[in-house]
């Protein structure tokens, strides 16, 4: 049985001054270093007022965020929390949604390294080609987003000591800059005349310029990210939230002002609009005017913010999807993990491709937009969450209360809400992406992630159930011949973990028919349930019996397990059947395969006092350590000895039998199971099993009896044991995850197989 009951957790190591920078590192990112030209020619000399005004709007916001990462202490921030607070479909458009911000930011990010790094080989007259649309600051926004993918995939980020480095490296680029730009403008008599036509282009280029430049205010939320590492987090989250934002506004409001007031443009040029002709690079172009090696300096102080926040966000990005894909919100293989690297390869490479195709395919301006109208929203429904929690779970452990509550965060959910939409005068391009992606998202969750979403936390539930011995075992019925086998396995089972079996049969009507047309044909399921009652009763094991009527015997098997929460599913099957009755068995198996909890399938039938000796073949993975798990109880039920059999195949190396071995050992003690221990070596395992079921009288194999095609052909090893050995054989499955058809069909027979040697 598979062992989830050891929680992981972070060591709480990071203070009250890392938890901060790590804020103040995520804001101080490339966003002042690559938009600040840009919105200093849409809202003018306003730009400090955009600034002030972004600074307010969030604090707002960061209020949410104090007081929900005072409480909730895991890794994840905002995505769990609208999980948490919102209805479902919230809670997987905001990781929807957060994928894509993070990943738009990673190509805003990307294009501003590839301006940055066109300035610097323009220095080694190094031309780059134009392909087209495809500018050099285009081919090197996409070279550089796959060389950062190919390093998070390696494994390696930027964390701890050499974060906090980064960070303050940026500060003090900036505090030089502002330092030098503030002694640049008071010498120059005439510095107010920049200021004198304050909002050239009217509050609208204020609004347009918040909603641009937002994206620079949103690294807070990155402490919340990280809330399972920090020591103290119900007092230092709040307050990390609040220095951070208390640092950076300053900061970018000192720059504004230095940047506008320092600039002196040619031909009678307006600053803000020379500004904007330099887009990304206009900091650079500020500097080199406050003494030599200026524009160096911002240069190189633009590279590393560019490059931290381009490596920062892959790894965001990356990471949400990864957590979807684990939450079954997204297909599997979004939260599966590298052999090697034990990084989310796949969600690396798709969040990759969106990068790339946002960098080639807009300009810069409108992936800005795209990034900032996704925060935006993200932030508005963690605002409605704080709200939503305050009325839901006032039992909440809190460290913070937002003050003039609800009132602050209506006006932070107004204010965001009216950043988004006035970002379509600015931006439309940027809002139908926006539209586009939101509906994809909508439509996913309703035809994909909403059934996986409740399957998946169906499994959660039962998986710990099983993890705690809790069985519930659903006994399906159909054949009077095998009722007895199967439900003295059932008693077996449920005596030893005090458990209680649903007995059930299935009967199918017809497509097209109604359900309730056999409602009253209880006849056929009489002498089953009164044959494995009697047995039943006899043990002293407590019994209810279903009759359902279904469509699909199949489906009704699963729809039972599913509505009375069973864990354990029993069923029978002829030890050698034809053709029609293996097509029959194939198709419920098949379905069977996806349940999630543990199964047994009967090949044969058996009689109670006959069974004296059972065998168990032994192989090291989670189906034989299931049914070493088992086999105490059928031991003492019936009464029986075990003999366990190790057979090895020529080629099986001596490490590998040593690791068995002592695997089995461990087991066994671990099982409280007295048992002969018989090993076979280099001898097949097909033969020596069959060989040794001729002085058994029950075999107990951990292992899947087959797929499909399988179980139809009997072309697995699983079916020549079964139909060659020499006494009944039971199987018993641990649930695992079930892969894709088109993958199994790729596989060779022998990965196929449920037993291999080497395994």
């Amino acid at each position: 049985m598979k062992k989830f009951d050891t929680e992981v957790h972070l060591s709480r190591e990071m203070k009250l001054m890392d938890a901060t920078l790590i804020g103040v590192g995520a804001m101080i990112g490339a966003g002042i270093f690559v938009l600040t030209g840009i919105a200093a020619g849409v809202a003018g000399p306003a730009l400090i007022i955009a600034f002030a005004l972004n600074g307010l709007v969030a604090l707002l916001t960061a209020f949410s965020y104090a007081e929900l990462g005072s409480c909730f202490h895991d890794a994840g921030g905002g995505y769990l929390w609208v999980k948490e607070g919102l209805p479902k479909w919230n809670g997987f458009i905001s990781g929807w949604m957060s994928w894509f911000a993070h990943a738009v930011a990673c190509s805003l990010y990307a294009l501003g390294f590839g301006a940055y790094f066109e300035l610097v080989i323009h220095e080694f007259n190094i031309v780059m080609p134009h392909w087209g649309f495809l500018s050099p600051q285009k081919i090197l926004a996409a070279v550089t987003a796959i060389l950062f993918a190919y390093i998070n995939f390696r494994g390696a980020s930027e964390t701890g000591k050499v974060g906090n480095l980064v960070t303050i490296a940026k500060i003090v680029i900036l505090l030089v800059f502002i330092g030098f730009g503030l002694n640049f403008v008071f010498k120059r008599p005439d510095w107010q005349s920049t200021f004198s036509n304050f909002l050239p282009h009217g509050w609208g280029g204020i609004f347009k310029a918040m909603g641009l430049t937002f994206i620079a205010f949103q690294g807070f939320e990155v402490i919340s990210q990280c809330s399972e590492e920090i020591k103290n987090p119900k007092r230092n989250i709040p307050r990390a939230v609040f220095l951070s934002l208390a640092i950076v506004v300053p900061i970018y409001l000192l720059i504004a002002f230095t940047a506008l007031g320092s600039v002196i443009p040619p031909d009678n040029t307006a600053p803000w609009d020379y500004l904007a002709s330099h887009k990304e690079t206009a900091l650079v172009e500020v500097a080199k005017s406050f003494f030599t090696g200026g524009g160096i300096m911002l240069l190189i102080g633009g590279i590393i913010s560019t490059m931290s926040a381009l490596n920062a966000t892959i790894y965001s990005s990356s990471r949400v999807a990864f957590a979807m894909g684990r939450d079954r919100n997204f297909p599997t293989f979004f939260g599966k993990v590298h052999k090697k690297n034990f990084t989310p390869h796949l969600s690396i490479l798709i969040s990759l491709f969106i990068v790339v195709l946002m960098a080639v395919s807009l300009p810069i301006e409108d992936v800005a937009s795209a990034a900032d109208i996704m925060f935006l929203l993200l932030f508005l429904q963690v605002n409605i969450t704080l709200i939503r929690l305050r009325k839901k779970r006032p039992d909440l452990d809190r460290g913070f209360f937002t003050p003039l509550f609800p009132y602050l965060s209506i006006f932070g959910i107004l204010s965001l809400l009216f950043l988004a939409l006035y970002m379509f005068a600015y931006s439309p391009t940027a809002w139908i992406v926006t539209a586009v992606w939101i509906s994809v998202g909508l439509f996913v969750y309703k035809f994909y992630a909403a059934h996986r979403e409740v399957e998946h936390v169906r499994k959660v539930r039962s998986l710990e159930r099983l993890e705690r011995k809790e069985y519930r075992i659903l006994l399906p019925l159909a054949n009077i011949n095998n009722v007895t086998s199967l439900t003295h396995i059932a008693c077996a089972v449920a005596k030893k973990s005090n458990a209680q079996i649903l007995l059930l049969h299935v009967t199918e009507v017809r497509e097209g028919n109604p359900l309730v047309s056999e409602l009253t044909d209880i006849q056929r399921a009489k002498p089953l349930f009164d044959r494995a009652a009697e047995i039943t009763l006899k043990e002293g094991v407590p019994t209810r019996s279903i009759m359902n009527v279904s469509h699909r015997i199949s489906q009704g098997i699963i729809s039972t397990a599913e509505e009375e929460e069973c864990n354990f599913i029993i069923l029978g099957r002829a030890k050698n059947p034809d053709f029609f009755e293996r097509f029959f068995s194939s198709i419920i198996d098949s379905v069977i395969q996806k349940f999630p909890g543990e199964v047994a399938v009967m090949h044969g039938n058996i009689e109670k006092e006959k069974i004296k000796k059972i065998l168990l073949p032994f192989t090291i993975d989670a189906h034989a350590m299931l049914a070493t798990e088992i086999a105490p109880a059928l031991s003492e039920y019936f009464n029986a000895e075990i003999k366990i059999l190790l057979v090895y195949e020529p080629e099986t190396p001596a490490s590998e039998q040593k690791k068995r071995e002592d695997k089995i050992s461990e087991l066994l003690k671990e099982n409280s199971i007295n048992a002969e221990i018989k090993i076979l070596r280099n001898t097949d395992i097909l033969k020596g099993i069959v060989d040794e079921s001729k002085n058994a009288d029950l075999i107990l194999m951990g292992g899947k009896t087959g797929d499909f095609l399988e179980l139809l052909f009997g072309k697995s090893l699983a079916q020549d044991i079964t139909e060659q050995a020499a006494c009944p054989v039971l199987w018993v499955k641990e649930y695992e995850e079930r892969e894709p058809f088109w993958k199994l069909l790729l596989k060779s027979p022998k990965e196929s197989g449920v037993i291999n040697g080497k395994n």
